[in-house]
């Protein structure tokens, strides 16, 4: 396995990302159109271009960095022709499976129309868009389900232990946690050995489920959730809290107690958030540096081995990192954001 070039070509396209100056930059235009026309001076070009033949406003850029991510983790395909670096981006490229069928599931849950929900979609994992479509074309949840096991699509099988449930309490959020769990556990059962790449994505796949894990235990504790019902959402495999620590935080009263008995972990960053988003239950602020730590794990794999999975690895959080950057932007400019605030909002990396 050729990895060292495999890894040239990664920072070559490493290079070609936004810099910080061209954030910035990004950052101070007017208005989305201004937005789209500096997009058009960037590796976005043609995905712009072609957006615009179809989309105006923020539809046009959604469209744009969809296509880009797409089309770029289908070019890595292209020169990675191994079946071990295969592999693993077909792993890292499963999360959008999972978070495609998230979207649908939510999106017919709300009644939304199809045209919504496509907005949404990224088709960059092993679904592609016909399957999408006709995924989307169903009419309700168990007929999406039993599509997808016709297909003998994986995905089906969590769905479908989980459904009498989800028909039984209506709660989405246990279609939603059986395909994460599914995803994790067999994310991780794919990657075991001493091997080193497998011990990279190990890392990083469990630190993942840390912040999931982290994310259910404080929404649980702000909801009051009975801590036996909320231990049922926990998923195996963290690496820094295994599921009987986890249990023991969900007893906690508040979201405050829950954030100090972590401070003697790899998360203790999570302490110097302010006391008072934390009296207010704003799990969104605790989320956003828990998703900011994960991209920062993710985005250092390129100091790694330059002769394994590193920089696979890297690449794929920075590209992950930049187009959620531009998404937020041009959210932004929809609305009286201060610049100031805006910047805070963004992950450098």
């Amino acid at each position: 396995m050729d990895w060292g070039y495999i890894n040239a070509r990664m920072r070559g396209m490493k290079s070609r990302l936004l810099d910080h100056n061209t954030l910035d930059n990004l950052i101070l235009l007017p208005d989305i159109e201004s937005l789209i026309g500096e997009l058009e001076k960037t590796p976005y070009r043609d995905d712009i271009i072609e957006a615009r033949g179809r989309y105006t406003g923020i539809a046009c850029i959604e469209y744009a960095l969809r296509r880009n991510f797409v089309r770029t983790f289908r070019k890595i395909m292209t020169f990675s022709k191994n079946e071990e670096a295969e592999h693993y981006i077909t792993l890292f490229l499963h999360r959008w499976d999972i978070q495609n069928i998230k979207t649908i599931l939510r999106g017919k849950n709300v009644h939304a129309t199809n045209e919504e929900i496509l907005g949404c979609l990224v088709p960059a994992g092993e679904l592609d868009e016909a399957t999408l479509a006709e995924l989307m074309r169903q009419p309700d949840t168990k007929a999406i389900i039993d599509l997808l096991a016709t297909w003998r699509i994986q995905w089906a099988k969590p769905l479908t232990q989980e459904f009498p449930d989800f028909a039984r309490i209506g709660d989405l959020g246990r279609l939603e946690w059986s395909l994460d769990r599914y995803y994790y556990q067999d994310a991780l059962r794919s990657v075991q050995g001493p091997d080193v790449n497998k011990t990279m994505i190990r890392h990083i796949l469990s630190i993942e489920i840390d912040v999931v894990n982290i994310r259910t235990v404080l929404r649980m504790i702000r909801d009051h959730v009975d801590p036996r019902e909320a231990a049922q959402y926990l998923i195996t495999g963290g690496l820094e809290f295994d599921v009987k620590k986890l249990t023991a935080f969900l007893s906690l009263t508040t979201i405050d107690d829950a954030l100090a008995k972590m401070s003697a972990s790899r998360y203790q960053f999570l302490s110097s958030i302010s006391e008072a988003a934390v009296k207010a239950k704003k799990i969104s602020v605790i989320e956003k540096e828990l998703e900011r730590y994960l991209v920062m794990q993710g985005t250092g794999s390129f100091f790694g081995d330059p002769l394994s999975v590193a920089s696979l690895i890297g690449y794929f959080w920075a590209k992950y990192n930049e187009i959620t950057n531009i998404r937020v932007i041009s959210r932004f400019k929809t609305t009286d954001f201060p610049i100031e605030n805006l910047r805070l909002e963004l992950v450098y990396v």
